[in-house]
């Protein structure tokens, strides 16, 4: 597949949330894939802000451990939350000329690996939902063309959670957001049980649960769930009786 075939799948996809069983923990993991195979990036994640002003990272549900430390740095300085409080794009690239007011992020970016960092916001007019922190592992900063381009990734995945049946209103986005960061606990827990019974690495646990979630169209929550009840991968649903209605099968979508 040619680069210009990937990035037309990319906006494909960020655009596919208007579906009865919408998962934005899925969504915004998938955001991060596309960015790492089509960008010149090392790594990527998504910070959201719930509530008020503060970040939180529901996604990537599987970071490196360097990722991992990261994030909990990235939430309280450094260029995602920049990008947040600005809604604009922060791209001092190379971390060598880090402002000093992001001294701890540099410190754990750098000995994690990474040597640029660019972060852009997840914005629609006036509504900011989080950022897009872009980490690459070359001297080089991202060209002018990458970070437009994610720029634009991040205003269709924005585009897309705003307008989703499961995201109408502030309110309703704020209880999504909470629902993605409890739920990642959940995941957590379950990717350890998974990993641990059919002996494989954490990485390789998450892929088996988001493929079984993806394949037999189920929430990674209620994938998750059913390996911490049963330590097993639940079983596909049974197609809905005749006669049920659409309503109702969307009321059990939202409450999930």
């Amino acid at each position: 597949m040619s680069r210009e075939e990937e990035i037309a799948r990319t906006f494909v996809e960020l655009a596919d949330t208007f579906v009865d069983d919408f998962d934005v923990i899925d969504f915004l993991h998938q955001l991060t894939v596309r960015c790492k195979e089509i960008l010149t990036v090392a790594d990527a994640a998504v910070l959201l802000a719930w509530p008020g002003s503060r970040l939180h990272s529901p996604a990537p549900c599987d970071p490196s451990p360097a990722l991992a430390t990261l994030l909990e740095t990235a939430v309280r300085q450094g260029p995602a939350l920049e990008a947040y409080r600005s809604a604009s794009a922060v791209t001092h690239g190379n971390l060598a000329h880090a402002p000093d007011g992001w001294r701890d992020f540099t410190t754990h970016a750098r000995q994690g690996g990474y040597t640029t960092a660019h972060a852009l916001p997840l914005r629609l007019r006036r509504e900011t939902l989080g950022s897009l922190l872009l980490l690459g592992t070359t001297a080089e900063p991202l060209p002018l063309a990458d970070l437009a381009l994610a720029q634009a990734f991040a205003d269709a995945a924005t585009i897309g959670l705003l307008h989703s049946r499961t995201l109408q209103n502030t309110q309703t986005v704020n209880q999504q957001l909470h629902t993605a960061l409890q739920s990642r606990i959940v995941i957590e827990q379950a990717k350890g049980i998974l990993a641990a019974r059919l002996q494989i690495s954490l990485a390789h646990a998450f892929d088996t649960m988001r493929r079984h979630a993806r394949h037999h169209r189920l929430l990674l929550t209620t994938v998750a769930r059913s390996i911490i009840d049963t330590g097993q991968l639940p079983d596909p649903p049974s197609p809905p009786q005749e006669g049920t209605s659409s309503a109702l099968r969307d009321e059990g979508t939202l409450t999930e």
